[in-house]
């Protein structure tokens, strides 16, 4: 993530307080209550957000390790693709002697 879109989030965020503080003045709560409200949904939404950042790390799901697997992925097809028939029958000869 690049910094302008942390700017940019941090931003949404506060839009996102002063948007629902603003409704809820409009509805007819009183200044400190719709603070109180306002500030309790967006900590609901951060502590929301944090605990999918731990479970994604925890299943590792996260786009970091899905580049890393894509990128092993890629060097192993790359090495399978440069493998002569030979080499190819010879390694696939020994699989399927394992597997007995």
């Amino acid at each position: 993530m690049r910094r302008i879109d942390v700017i940019l989030i941090g931003i949404v965020v506060f839009a996102i307080g002063g948007a629902g503080y603003l409704g809820l003045t409009w509805v007819g709560l009183d200044n400190i209550n719709a603070g109180i409200w306002s500030q309790v949904v967006l900590v609901g939404i951060i502590l929301a957000w944090s605990f999918s950042y731990v479970f994604r790390v925890a299943t590792k799901k996260m786009t970091y390790t899905q580049q890393l697997k894509d990128y092993e992925e890629a060097v192993l097809q790359k090495r399978l693709d440069e493998l002569t028939p030979a080499e190819l029958a010879k390694i696939q000869a020994e699989i399927e002697s394992e597997r007995k």
